[in-house]
């Protein structure tokens, strides 16, 4: 492992000066981070603990909708009565994700920027444009099973995979990023980047800032959410194909529809050409079929993961079922 100082810090302020720290990497559950420091792909000069800020801690729920702290643990949220009750579809993607341990570990803002498990960026003998930009994409003529069908590029196929950042796209989610200038609010839906031609620029996140909270409004749709992952195995594992869906209903038709898509694409996935089909559609399995069959519109499949088409269409199918009826 790469040698580093480490340091615990006491506040706000003292983080969002270390944020201009270029050679500082910051520690919050630390469940990704020291995978990657044992990996040696993250090679900080200083590692700042950041557990210990009042600041960035935090879940507060009211009629406007719900502040989750940055370093808000993935289990409390998930517990929460309000979330599990108002917010379904973000304590399911939160209890589907990893296991109790990490759970109890793993933080809001350490989720969201957590790195692709693409086998490729994760070896550091194999070629990959996130790890060393220009160096090449092994996965595009290689083990490319879990890989993308959406949003890659000749430069990257990797899949994001963070379940809760799915959620919180269908929620209509918006982090809050802080610097010594100021705050700024970016909704998550436009926070993870598709990798073009510059993968290793992976978030919106500018030098200097870091994520102090997520912001989810109380909306119509909210309540009636599910989130539903397709995996190799039952538990500890990341999706092959997801769907969280979040529909508002009235007299027998969708009035309005989130949908968003994991472990198919290079980011949280909206899919606004399946919640197109669902708006004004009524609460019929043909309606919901012709809604779901537009899940994987645009895909580009690979060598190995061309079954992801037909899965993606059926975990929206499925989800769209359960809260349809």
């Amino acid at each position: 492992m790469h040698p580093f100082r480490y340091a615990r810090l006491a506040d706000l302020a003292a983080a969002l000066t270390a944020a201009k720290d270029s050679t500082a990497e910051f520690l919050a559950g630390g469940t990704d981070m020291l995978q990657l420091l044992k990996d040696d792909i993250r090679r900080p000069a200083r590692l700042l603990d950041l557990g210990g800020i009042a600041e960035l801690q935090g879940i507060e729920a009211g009629p406007s909708g719900l502040r989750l702290g940055a370093l808000a643990r993935m289990s409390d949220v998930a517990e929460h009565p309000v979330v599990k009750a108002e917010y379904p579809v973000l304590s399911q993607a939160l209890l589907a994700s990893a296991s109790p341990q990490v759970r109890n570990m793993g933080t809001m803002g350490g989720n969201l920027l957590q790195r692709t498990r693409c086998l490729y960026f994760r070896d550091i003998a194999t070629p990959c444009n996130r790890r060393i930009p220009d160096s090449g994409c092994g996965a595009l003529n290689g083990e490319n099973r879990l890989h993308a069908i959406l949003g890659g590029s000749d430069h990257c196929v990797a899949t994001h995979p963070s379940d809760l950042a799915v959620a919180l796209v269908a929620l209509d989610a918006v982090l809050v990023a802080q610097s010594l200038g100021g705050k700024r609010r970016i909704p998550v839906e436009a926070f993870h980047l598709a990798p073009g031609e510059t993968p290793d620029r992976e978030t919106a996140l500018a030098p200097g800032e870091i994520i102090t909270a997520v912001e989810v409004p109380a909306t119509a749709f909210a309540r009636r959410s599910l989130y539903y992952k397709v995996r190799d195995r039952a538990s500890f594992e990341f999706a092959l194909a997801a769907a969280a869906v979040a529909l508002d209903l009235g007299e027998g038709r969708i009035r309005e529809a989130r949908v968003a898509l994991g472990g198919v694409a290079t980011k949280p996935w909206r899919a606004h050409s399946v919640e197109a089909a669902l708006r004004g559609a009524p609460l019929e399995r043909a309606a919901f079929e012709t809604a779901a069959s537009h899940a994987a519109d645009g895909a580009q499949v690979l060598a190995q993961n061309g079954f992801k088409v037909a899965l993606v269409q059926r975990a929206v199918l499925h989800a769209l079922v359960t809260l349809g009826t």
